[in-house]
Order: C-alpha cells, then sequence, then structure tokens
C-alpha cells in the first residue's frame, strides 16, 4: 500500500495559498485541507454561542468539540454545512482572533492530523510544514509583495485596497508575534514568490516539487 503523502503551504494572508492548495490537490487527487476554515468554524461557532473572543477557556472547548470535515469541497462543522457562513467578513476578523488562542491551536492541530491521518492531502494555513506535519514530505512557503497581496484581497472582497492593505497589515503582526505557532518559514520549505505569477504557474510549480520530491 502506498505511503499517504502531505504537502504543507504555508504563507501569509493573500499570498495565493487557498487557491492553489485546491488545485494541487485535485490535480493530485489528494484532500484539499483549509486549516483557515477550521478556525473560521470555531469562530462562527463562537460568535452563535455568543462567547466572548477573549474567553480562551471556552474557545478551547468549542474548538475540542468541534468535529469538522471537507466532503466535495463543502465545510462542515459538526455535520452543518457552514461553508458559505465562514466566510462573511465578520467570521474572517474573529477567525484571526481565535487562532492567536494556544489552547484552540492545539485542538486544531489534533483535528487537523485526525483528517489526514489515512490519505494523503494538501494542507495550507500558516503552521502546517512548522508545526501540524513538520515532517511533511513536500512543504512550500508562499508569499508575495504586500501590495500584491492587498490587491488580490481586494478583488475577492470588493473592499477598498487601501482598507484590505491594513488588515493584511495587523493579521501579518498578529500571525507572526503570537506565542503559539508563529507564521514561519520551516527550514527545509521551498521559497516562492508569486507576485508576478498566474495561478497556473504557481500550481505547476509546485507540481513540479511534489514530483520531485515523491519521486522516490
Amino acid at each position: 500500500m502506498a505511503k499517504s503523502v502531505i504537502v504543507a503551504i504555508d504563507g501569509p494572508a493573500g499570498a495565493g495559498k487557498s487557491t492553489v492548495a485546491r488545485s494541487v490537490a485535485n490535480r493530485l487527487g489528494y484532500l484539499y485541507i483549509d486549516s483557515g476554515a477550521m478556525y473560521r468554524a470555531v469562530a462562527l461557532w463562537a460568535i452563535q454561542n455568543q462567547v466572548p473572543l477573549d474567553d480562551l477557556h471556552r474557545l478551547e472547548q468549542l474548538a475540542r468539540q468541534a468535529h469538522i470535515e471537507f466532503p466535495d469541497g463543502r465545510v462542515l462543522l459538526n455535520g452543518a454545512d457552514v461553508t458559505a457562513a465562514i466566510r462573511e467578513a465578520e467570521i474572517g476578523e474573529a477567525a484571526s482572533k481565535v487562532a492567536a488562542c494556544g489552547g484552540v491551536r492545539r485542538a486544531m492541530r489534533e483535528e487537523q492530523r485526525r483528517i489526514a491521518a489515512s490519505q494523503s492531502a494538501v494542507m495550507e494555513g500558516r503552521d502546517i510544514g512548522t508545526v501540524v506535519f513538520p515532517d511533511a514530505q513536500v512543504k512550500i512557503y508562499l508569499d508575495a509583495d504586500p501590495a500584491e497581496r492587498a490587491r488580490r484581497r481586494a478583488a475577492e472582497t470588493g473592499l477598498s485596497p487601501e482598507h484590505v492593505a491594513r488588515q493584511i497589515s495587523e493579521r501579518d503582526h498578529r500571525d507572526r508575534t503570537r506565542a503559539e505557532a508563529p507564521l514561519a518559514q520551516a527550514p527545509d520549505a521551498e521559497y516562492l514568490d508569486t507576485s508576478g505569477l498566474t495561478p497556473q504557474q504557481v500550481e505547476e510549480a509546485i507540481l513540479k516539487l511534489v514530483r520531485k520530491r515523491t519521486s522516490n
């Protein structure tokens, strides 16, 4: 039986992780796991239950009770389809705060490992190659110029580039300075600047790396 493969894609907001990770998973026939969606699901649940986002104990409890699945590109939280609900701007901001909670990150780490335990997967996030799967066969750190990241996110959300640039700057600061699993490039990760590349070019570069790392 072939050993399962983990492709870990990390990087800051707006670097193109989600788009590329999903397409790479489709090309390889692997499961696509959006770790950001998992934190968004916990944030949504917290808001629905009126749990303050600074109540670390209750947030960890929710995270440990959360059973998250990714069937057919959807996101299920305890059996309920939350694919559309977690993409609201309010949930994105809340997820950034929830993700800074050490207890939540530890719970999500266990859930991520559970999901990928029995099959090959492409997982993207901010600590996949450094903390969640430090022994992943393929690690990529996607990055892009901050102005380009803001332009992309503005195109997705319809917000002004200036507003998005401030959001991204704040998110970068939180991600890189949090005590638990801060955003960082793994020493053995391939750095890929996507600033001047199309999604298709980034996809091909990653597939080439996957073939190289798994050819044995």
